[in-house]
């Protein structure tokens, strides 16, 4: 995006900064210039200082969401290494921009009992990100360690798209299973069809998860590549945010702008990912942004208020 766009838009959301704060649901942070390395992501084309898809740390968030009305941020990690969840909370200690983090811990581990025991003893630890559920499906002691983290008041995240067509089926039967788990799907606007036929079962699913109280997902990877460039157009999204909305509601949905990930897109994409989820949810009732960008994080999350600016109601 060239500069003299992005300030504008920047100057733009500055003008427009909302009366309530703005809680982002679903950020990374990394630095694989670390001694030990970061296993995500894989590097990301572009410019940008520091170097793009090597360093992303929550002062470089802040500079460019604080124009927005962001005030407070949820890390998702989704590196699989055990002691990469204390890296994050290290660095998170001295970023009160951060409020949440959502780790990984693998409940087909043994060891999950008593990582998940360690990791909760720092507030800042609200959930954990899994994936291949299905594996699990069948084990009782998995399904126990899902338990545990209900117990812990913990949610569970899921990258919805990368699971495929039978995400929905396999989160129907984890919540038959253990009913008290908040369950959290992320990046659910990027889901792919091959086929009629594949989206009807996937939403007949879906329409059954969004009778669960206890499900909420993300407006989270909404924007995409049209013909080669980043479409900002909201009539290319709508027709399956709605379909979406009209399974979740406007209480059980939250933003999150998958930054830097988004940056995949485009470099500096926020302006663009902010834009475009803005401008649907205004779309709806106006209590809807409120509920949104704000109040509904507060439900799956427990997340933790660092900041004045952090109102949890």
């Amino acid at each position: 995006m060239p500069f003299a766009l992005e300030a504008a838009l920047a100057a733009q959301a500055q003008a427009e900064k909302p009366a309530f704060p703005i809680i982002d649901t679903h950020i990374h942070i990394f630095d694989k210039t670390r001694p030990e390395g970061a296993p995500y992501p894989r590097d990301v084309p572009g410019g940008g200082e520091p170097p793009q898809g090597l360093i992303a740390l929550p002062n470089r968030y802040k500079g460019i969401v604080t124009p927005f009305g962001v005030v407070g941020a949820v890390i998702v990690e989704a590196s699989p290494r055990l002691e990469d969840n204390q890296w994050v909370l290290d660095v998170s200690a001295n970023h009160p921009i951060i409020v949440g983090l959502v780790g990984r811990i693998d409940p087909g581990d043994t060891g999950f009992p008593r990582n998940l025991d360690r990791f909760v003893k720092n507030k800042l630890f609200i959930g954990i990100r899994q994936g291949q559920l299905n594996l699990g499906l069948d084990s009782p002691d998995y399904m126990a360690n899902l338990k545990r983290l209900a117990d812990a008041d913990c949610s569970l995240d899921v990258d919805t798209p990368r699971q495929g067509m039978s995400a929905t089926e396999v989160l129907v039967k984890v919540l038959d299973k253990v009913p008290s788990l908040r369950l959290v799907m992320d990046h659910l606007p990027d889901v792919r069809f091959p086929d009629a036929a594949s989206k009807e079962r996937y939403l007949g699913y879906l329409r059954e998860l969004g009778k669960r109280p206890n499900v909420y997902i993300k407006l989270s990877e909404v924007v995409r590549r049209y013909d080669g460039k980043v479409s900002t157009d909201l009539t290319m999204y709508r027709s399956w945010l709605d379909e979406l909305w009209d399974i979740f509601g406007e209480d059980r949905i939250m933003f999150g702008s998958d930054w830097p990930q988004s940056e995949n897109l485009e470099f500096n994409s926020y302006p663009n990912v902010f834009g475009v989820a803005r401008a649907y949810v205004l779309s709806k009732k106006p209590a809807a942004m409120e509920k949104v960008f704000w109040k509904n994080s507060v439900k799956p999350y427990r997340w933790i208020q660092r900041e004045p600016a952090q109102r949890r109601a």
